[in-house]
């Protein structure tokens, strides 16, 4: 028992200071990485290697778990980043913690019965490793089950947007100013992420329609797109107040279609867990019919 609790805590030791050595010792920029930042047309794979922005040691930390993770995120998963509004270095740092929880408890449960029944064995580093793993990946697994909510919600958030710019243009403000003034009006992740969209059209000194357009599809909102579009006409001197009222009463309608759909489903999948408690008491007296039928 000495030996293998010696042996654990010799691994665990190796295993932090490997940690604590790929932390701390800087990595080689990567002029690549830098050039493809610098092009328009390097902005994807620009935004692939960056972690987003840092400002605590634990998203320092997801910052180098995921510069030497082996396992890349998703585009889904960042669009439900994004749409969040939460950093992929502060992702990886809740990877990382879960991770760390998901060592250390099984670890202890192990290593607490090894000491009652008077033999460890390998059983705790066994469980730590295995709990390492699940836990590295449940912040996925939580990811992925909010997505769809995460979305449903940018969507309300962008109908609320394109209301607060027909309001804009009522008050006789320009398209680019409306855009701007209607960003400005709350702190949800999807107005966060127009309003810099806008602010890095407006130092480049060009037109907030393309970056609106690029921000659509690294979204996967096409909606947003459309309200560029229909803002663009501004240039040709229509009217838009109309052409927005008609296009957020589309959108709306489209997505009480959506969420009607959605909760029939839901409706749909509960009726399995209504009919069981029927099903039950059929067989409570079911079983006490035949249990007289076979006693006689």
């Amino acid at each position: 028992m000495t030996s293998a609790l010696v042996l654990l805590a010799g691994a665990l030791l190796a295993a932090g200071l490997v940690a604590l050595v790929a932390a701390v010792v800087p990595t080689a920029p990567q002029l690549e990485a830098a050039l493809d930042r610098a092009g328009e047309a390097g902005r994807g794979s620009g935004r692939r290697r960056d972690a987003g922005p840092v400002t605590s040691r634990s998203e320092r930390l997801g910052a180098a778990l995921y510069r030497r993770a082996p396992v890349p995120l998703s585009e889904r998963q960042r669009r439900a980043l994004e749409l969040q509004d939460t950093s992929i270095a502060e992702f990886s740092a809740d990877k990382a913690v879960m991770a760390l929880v998901g060592a250390v408890l099984p670890a202890v449960v192990g290593l607490t019965v090894g000491w009652l029944t008077g033999s460890v064995g390998p059983l705790p580093a066994v469980a730590a490793l295995a709990g390492a793993v699940v836990g590295f990946f449940v912040p996925d697994l939580l990811l992925r089950r909010t997505a769809v909510v995460v979305r449903s919600h940018a969507v309300e958030a962008l109908l609320l947007y394109i209301e607060l710019v027909t309001l804009e243009r009522l008050t006789n403000a320009s398209a680019p100013q409306a855009l701007w003034n209607a960003a400005q009006l709350s702190e949800v992740p999807l107005f966060l992420q127009v309003r810099s969209a806008l602010e890095r059209a407006r130092l480049e000194q060009q037109p907030p329609y393309p970056e609106l357009r690029r921000l659509a599809g690294q979204l996967d909102l096409p909606e947003l797109a459309d309200v560029a579009d229909v803002m663009q006409l501004d240039e040709t001197g229509a009217a838009l107040s109309g052409a927005l009222r008609a296009r957020v009463k589309e959108l709306r309608d489209a997505h009480l279609t959506q969420e009607q759909i959605k909760a029939g489903a839901e409706a749909e999948g509960m009726t399995l867990y209504m009919t069981l408690p029927a099903l039950v008491f059929g067989l409570i007296f079911l079983v006490a019919a035949m249990l007289k039928i076979f006693g006689a």
